[in-house]
C-alpha cells in the first residue's frame, strides 16, 4: 500500500468510528489484526475485535474522533486526535494518538495511547 491508500484506510476507520458502524470497523482489521490499547492486553482476530466492540454497540450514542494531525511515519499511520464522546449517558472527552500499520488494504495493528483514567471517567467507569 502506498501512503495516500494507508491515509485513506485511516480516514475509512474513523468515520466508520463516528458513525457507529462496528461491522465495518471490524472488517477493515485483518484476520489476524491487532488492537492494542497500549496500558491493556492486546485483542488479538478480527473475531475477538468484533467481540470487543459490543459494549460500544450497546452504549455508544455518540462517537466524534476529530483529528488533528494525521501523516505516515516509516509506513505507519500516525494519528493525533481527540475523542469526544457520549457512551452509557456520560460525555468524555480524551486525547489520543494512534499509530496503524496496515497489508493489503487492512489494519493489521492499531497501537492507541492515551490516559486510561481520563477515558474511563468520560465512560462512567472507574
Amino acid at each position: 500500500m502506498n501512503d495516500d491508500e494507508k491515509i485513506a484506510l485511516a480516514r475509512r476507520m474513523l468515520t466508520a468510528w463516528d458513525e457507529l458502524r462496528w461491522d465495518d470497523v471490524a472488517a477493515m482489521f485483518a484476520e489476524d489484526g491487532v488492537l492494542h490499547s497500549v496500558m491493556k492486553e492486546p485483542v488479538v482476530g478480527r473475531s475477538t475485535i468484533d467481540q470487543h466492540l459490543q459494549p460500544f454497540r450497546e452504549n455508544a450514542a455518540n462517537v466524534d474522533l476529530q483529528v488533528k494531525s494525521i501523516g505516515v511515519i516509516d509506513g505507519r499511520v500516525f494519528i493525533e486526535r481527540v475523542d469526544v464522546f457520549d457512551y452509557a449517558e456520560h460525555h468524555g472527552e480524551v486525547p489520543v494518538v494512534g499509530i496503524l500499520s496496515m497489508e493489503d488494504g487492512l489494519i493489521t495493528e492499531w497501537l492507541e495511547y492515551y490516559d486510561r483514567a481520563t477515558l474511563l471517567a468520560g465512560m462512567g467507569a472507574s
